[in-house]
């Protein structure tokens, strides 16, 4: 599997590789305290603590840069965590520009993200934060299922409690607009 896709584009995104010379743009959103505010994480609008974000974004070599149709940085994600064997690939690290929220921006990402992923995959999994009900309301949005609870490290931080959400190929199916 393509971890790190060379461009996925639709009408309301654009995902690009994530290179060290982002760090700049994609500060400036991250640096909004209530961007964080439900994640497990909430010091990360703190430039030191997204540097660490950033530099996992980087080693993990299955980061995008989330821009929008006009080619402003909105965001970012990645696929990290492909296991081949069990045709499976985690999706996550997602943040978005408040101005994005309530918006079609992270369906539009997670279309591009599963259509890529299942190209190559059965099963997608999401980590999601234990008390980030943004993002656990916007997995269920996409038909994500919860499977279960999992302590998961962090690169850099420290190890918290996230909600474990799938998405099988043949749930793609009835995943429209």
């Amino acid at each position: 599997m393509q971890l790190q896709p060379t461009h996925l584009r639709n009408e309301w995104v654009q995902l690009t590789p994530l290179l060290a010379t982002d760090l700049d743009r994609l500060y400036a959103v991250a640096s909004d305290p209530l961007i964080w505010e439900q994640h497990p994480n909430p010091d990360r609008y703190q430039r030191p603590i997204f540097e660490t974000y950033f530099n996992g974004a980087l080693e993990s070599c299955g980061a995008v840069l989330i821009l929008d149709a006009e080619g402003t940085v909105i965001g970012c994600s990645r696929f990290y965590d492909h296991v081949p064997e069990l045709r499976e690939v985690k999706i996550g690290y997602t943040f978005f520009a408040r101005s994005c929220w309530g918006k079609p921006y992270n369906r539009s990402v997670k279309q591009l993200m599963l259509a890529h992923a299942f190209q190559y995959v059965d099963r997608v999994i999401f980590h999601v934060g234990a008390c980030n009900i943004r993002s656990q309301k916007a997995m269920e949005k996409i038909g994500a299922v919860k499977i279960g609870e999992k302590e998961i490290p962090y690169y850099g931080e420290k190890t918290l409690m996230n909600f474990v959400y799938q998405v099988i190929r043949e749930s793609l199916i009835n995943f429209g607009p």
